[in-house]
């Protein structure tokens, strides 16, 4: 890993698309793999710009002038990313939104941004929603600041254009003005917008997080003295880039120069990783969980000696967590057979799933569980675990190359401060803060100290050696009738590496105990039926009535709370009828559980858990 050193204060020279200038200086290096056509094709630095060039010189033809908003409603993918760096080159801000938001998000996010122009990619239904042309053509009428809608794809109707056409209109302000486009890439200032990031909102209504062409040059900067990637290496992008994290993934791409393979998404992630074989994957931890899943559900599962061999092998792992919590090392014979004759194999068998090139993991968006960490790094491995959120431009922390202290978010980045307040909370300097919150000053001046430290929100505490430890959502602390805090998110991730479990969310503010919401793991939970001679369930909601899972279920619950104090355990659990999913409104694009989403859409169900009990004031 090379030496870090200070981040120099960022420049005009340093925006983003400056930096793509740079990188097409040698026209014909790959900058891009992206699935067209029914194949994998590699797309040049040269043509990257080329693309950015004629679109920016359309955007300014077409009237869109330095602040304006620009909104992208599409699936990650390499035209996602040349959109928004035209934007930038047109001086205008980028207004993204997540490709699973529903029409009334959509419409908030175009009225409250003022949004004058919308690119679309798609109308392919996704099995829940219609598809995003469709969205958007529900609720466009009522966007009244909307000018025009361009297409990704699909015939065009009244008041829109196919993106083909539209960047062809580009042709002649280019030959117009041969100049103009180095004119304004050359004008943007640091401190001007780039992005207005709305929050996934957890709770409430999305606030815009106005990002600046100064955060991400610091980010840009800030990763390549990290050494986070190398320019050798090949970056599967999955993430959505509504998202600060895939954003700080774009700004490292350009920064450093290494291929960025777009994923042709999460449903088909497996697929791509062995198509591809890249070397890095940036992930939220839920990706973690399922390959967890998948692999301690397959290996439990196999018939005869191969499956009581992986069972005997997990309870040593089991025991070697326990030991690391509790920060002791354990060796055993039994544990040194079972990495020899167990783990070495699963080493093999998900490193071909991976593509067999896997050299790094960045885990980023929520917490992920130590015992998940623990069984990446037995296996070999490298997960650095980051933090930041969107008003930090994604990354304040993270975890280096030799140093991963597994449980911490590691120190921070070069050129950030982070320090600790009086209750707990996670404050954040630096030039990765955010302008502030775009037509809500009362939440900016909330947020951000006049010293400039930022509140985070997060609960967390710094270790000897200045990495961070995050404990919980400040908001998120549940205090029981008797007085208890709890951190529900440590008991949701313990209880997810549990391979019939899928989903968890903790209840229990102001009540005499905790109770959860659990949605299953369906493979897994038919392998339950399977071991126990049941007959097959007919659909998911069968699933959770059934006994046998029940009971499953109860044993992961009991075990757990073998380990808690009495105010930790899960007293009583309701199975849901379907897993969450952003699509039903329980999750976040980055697949959060939204706490207080669901609290409301089940309410019912939580206060059945309590035998009519009434929330104690």
């Amino acid at each position: 890993m090379r030496a870090e050193q200070q981040v120099a204060p960022a420049t005009a020279q340093q925006n983003l698309v400056s930096l793509l200038i740079a990188r097409a200086a040698r026209a014909d290096v790959v900058g891009a793999t992206a699935y067209e056509g029914g194949a994998w094709k590699d797309v040049s630095w040269g043509a990257i710009l080329a693309e950015v060039r004629r679109l920016s010189a359309a955007l300014v033809g077409q009237g869109i002038k330095p602040g304006d908003r620009v909104a992208i409603f599409a699936a990650t993918s390499l035209r996602w990313c040349v959109v928004d760096l035209a934007v930038s080159a047109a001086r205008a801000v980028t207004i993204p939104i997540y490709a699973s938001n529903t029409p009334e998000e959509v419409q908030y996010i175009l009225d409250h941004s003022g949004a004058s122009l919308l690119f679309v990619d798609d109308d392919v239904p996704d099995g829940r929603q219609p598809g995003r042309l469709s969205r958007v053509r529900a609720c466009i009428a009522s966007a009244t600041a909307v000018k025009g809608l361009v297409l990704f794809e699909g015939a065009p109707g009244p008041s829109e254009m196919a993106y083909r056409d539209f960047i062809a209109t580009g042709d002649a302000v280019e030959k117009a003005d041969p100049q103009g486009f180095q004119a304004r890439v050359a004008a943007i200032k640091m401190g001007d917008p780039c992005l207005f990031i709305y929050t996934s909102g957890t709770t409430g209504n999305p606030k815009g997080v106005q990002l600046t062409h100064g955060n991400w040059a610091y980010e840009a900067s800030a990763s390549a003295q990290i050494g986070l990637m190398v320019p050798d290496d090949s970056v599967m992008l999955f993430l959505p880039l509504a998202h600060s994290f895939a954003q700080v993934v774009k700004a490292a791409w350009l920064s450093m120069g290494f291929k960025m393979v777009f994923s042709r998404g999460t449903d088909k992630l497996m697929a791509d990783l062995v198509e591809t074989s890249p070397s890095v994957l940036p992930s939220v931890p839920r990706i973690f969980e399922k390959v967890y899943e998948g692999v301690v559900s397959n290996g439990s599962a196999a018939p005869g000696m191969k499956g009581r061999l992986f069972r005997w092998a997990m309870r040593h792992f089991d025991e070697y967590v326990s030991a690391r919590l509790q920060g002791r090392e354990y060796a055993s014979l039994g544990f040194g057979l079972a990495r020899r004759l167990v783990f070495s194999k699963v080493r093999t068998t998900l490193d071909a799933k991976l593509g067999g090139k896997m050299r790094l993991f960045v885990s980023g968006g929520a917490p992920l569980s130590r015992k998940i960490a623990y069984f990446f790094d037995l296996l070999g491995f490298v997960v650095l675990e980051g933090y930041g959120l969107t008003e930090t431009s994604a990354a304040a922390t993270i975890n280096r190359h030799g140093k991963v202290k597994i449980g911490t978010v590691g120190p921070p980045i070069p050129g950030c401060e982070v320090k600790i307040a009086h209750d707990g909370e996670i404050l954040i300097r630096g030039p990765n803060i955010m302008l502030g919150y775009y037509r809500n000053a009362e939440a900016t001046q909330e947020a951000i100290a006049p010293d400039g430290w930022f509140r985070s929100g997060d609960i967390g505490e710094i270790d000897a050696d200045g990495s961070v430890r995050i404990t919980d959502r400040k908001k998120d602390i549940i205090v029981t009738a008797g007085g208890k805090n709890v951190a529900p998110q440590n008991i949701e991730n313990s209880l997810k590496t549990r391979p019939i479990i899928s989903q968890v969310m903790v209840y229990g503010d102001k009540r005499k105990y905790l109770s959860a919401l659990i949605t299953l793991n369906e493979e897994a939970a038919k392998r339950v039926l399977v071991a126990a001679g049941a007959p097959p369930a007919k659909s998911y909601a069968e699933l959770g009535k059934r006994p046998e899972i029940v009971k499953a279920v109860q044993a992961v619950i009991d075990e757990f709370n073998e380990h808690e104090p009495p105010y930790n355990q899960l007293k009583r659990f309701a199975l849901m009828d379907h897993d969450f999913s952003q699509e039903t409104g329980e999750l976040t694009p980055t697949l959060k559980v939204k706490r207080k989403a669901c609290t409301t859409k089940y309410q019912a169900v939580l206060d059945g858990l309590y035998d009519g009990e009434k929330v104690t004031i």
